[in-house]
């Protein structure tokens, strides 16, 4: 499987990452936080790092870490807008559950 990166995703990481120090490419990975348990992380990358997993997407890499891989295999990650508001959307195939402000998931 992979994470998966919509193309309005691809070029919202296209657009901005340069101007945030990353060369194209997105960091996402999972910490311990919240009330359900985890929190998505999200940067924008310009290093890959020797246990990291690469996938392209519209042109755009996508890297996740080891440790973060099982819980993100087979997400697709989008870029919606909704009035003045913008943010990433995470499908993740692994959710069990999510907290009530939406800030953390279970596996």
């Amino acid at each position: 499987m992979a994470v998966v990166l919509t193309k309005k995703a691809a070029e919202h990481v296209r657009s901005h990452a340069g101007k945030a120090g990353g060369a194209g490419g997105l960091r996402l990975g999972v910490r311990t936080s919240g009330c359900s348990g985890f929190a998505y992380t999200v940067d924008y990358v310009d290093e890959v790092r020797e246990d990291d997993t690469v996938f392209e997407q519209h042109g755009v890499r996508v890297v996740v870490d080891r440790k973060s891989l099982p819980f993100l295999d087979g997400m697709e990650v989008d870029f919606v807008r909704e009035g003045l508001n913008q943010r990433f959307d995470f499908r993740n195939p692994n959710v069990k559950a999510s907290c009530g402000c939406g800030e953390s998931v279970s596996f």
